[in-house]
C-alpha cells in the first residue's frame, strides 16, 4: 500500500498506460482520478476500479481545453480534498513524413501532449504547493529522445515534455513538489499497434529484451516516481524501453 492516503490524478486514464496506472494505483491504496476524454473508456475504467473496492472517480476532461482542466481540478479537490499526484499520461499520434503534414495534424498533438501537460501542470502544481508536498509525472517518449522518421509532430511534443520537467523540476523542487518523467519505449498499446508491422517488427528486433513493453512496465515505473520511495528523485527522465536506442 504504498499510496495510502494520496490521491492521484491520472489523465489519459481509460485506456492503455493509463488504465494500468489507474489499477495500479488503486491496489497500491490511492484514490484515484481518471481524467479522460473518451467518456465510455473512461466508464468502463471506473468500474474495474470500484470492483477492486477502490475509491476512484471519473472527470470526462480533454487535456487541450484549459477550461477542461479548470474545472476536472475543481471537481476533484471537491471529491477528495486533496491531489497529491499527477501523472501526465494523455497523448496522441498524428503520424505523417515532414512533407505530407497537415497543420491540423501538427497541432492536435501538440495540443494534447505538450499544452495540455502545460494546462494540467499549471492548474494543479498550486494545490500541491499549499500541502508541501506533492509527485508530478510527465509521459515522454523515446522518439523524444531520438527522434522518429514520420513523428515530426510527436517527436516534438514529447521532447518538449522533457524540457518542462526539468524546468518545473527546479522551479518547484524547493516547495516541495517533484516533478520526474518517463520515456516509455514501443509499448503494447492501441497508439502503438496503429504502427504499420514492418516498422514494429523492425523496432522489436532492436530491444535487447526481444519484446514491446507492457502497459504494466510502465505503471510500475509511475508507482515508484509517484511513492515516498522515490522522494530525492527529481528532474529525472526515467528510460523504460527494454535497452532500445532507435
Amino acid at each position: 500500500m504504498r499510496l495510502q492516503g494520496k490521491a492521484a490524478i491520472i489523465t489519459g486514464g481509460g485506456s492503455g498506460i493509463g488504465r494500468a496506472a489507474a489499477l495500479c494505483f488503486a491496489r497500491e491504496g490511492a484514490a484515484v482520478v481518471i481524467a479522460e476524454r473518451d467518456e465510455a473508456a473512461g466508464a468502463a475504467v471506473l468500474g474495474e476500479l470500484q470492483e477492486l473496492g477502490a475509491r476512484a472517480a471519473f472527470f470526462p476532461t480533454d487535456v487541450s481545453r484549459p477550461d477542461s482542466v479548470e474545472r476536472l481540478v475543481v471537481d476533484a479537490v471537491e471529491w477528495c480534498g486533496r491531489i497529491d499526484i499527477l501523472v501526465n499520461n494523455a497523448g496522441i499520434t498524428r503520424d505523417a513524413m515532414l512533407s505530407n503534414m497537415t497543420l491540423e495534424a501538427w497541432h492536435a498533438v501538440m495540443d494534447v501532449n505538450l499544452h495540455g501537460v502545460f494546462y494540467c501542470t499549471r492548474t494543479i502544481a498550486p494545490h500541491m504547493i499549499q500541502t508541501g508536498k506533492g509527485s508530478i509525472i510527465n509521459t515522454s517518449s523515446i522518439v523524444g529522445q531520438y527522434g522518429n522518421i514520420g513523428q515530426t509532430n510527436y517527436a516534438a511534443s514529447k521532447a518538449g515534455v522533457i524540457g518542462l520537467t526539468r524546468t518545473w523540476a527546479k522551479e518547484l523542487g524547493y516547495k516541495g513538489v517533484r516533478v520526474n518523467a518517463v520515456a516509455p519505449g514501443f509499448i503494447q498499446t492501441p497508439m502503438v499497434e496503429r504502427m504499420p508491422e514492418k516498422v514494429l517488427q523492425k523496432m522489436l528486433e532492436k530491444v535487447p529484451l526481444r519484446r514491446l513493453g507492457r502497459p504494466e512496465d510502465i505503471a510500475n515505473a509511475y508507482l515508484f516516481l509517484a511513492s515516498d520511495e522515490s522522494d530525492y528523485v527529481n528532474g529525472a527522465v526515467l528510460e523504460v524501453n527494454g535497452g532500445l536506442v532507435i
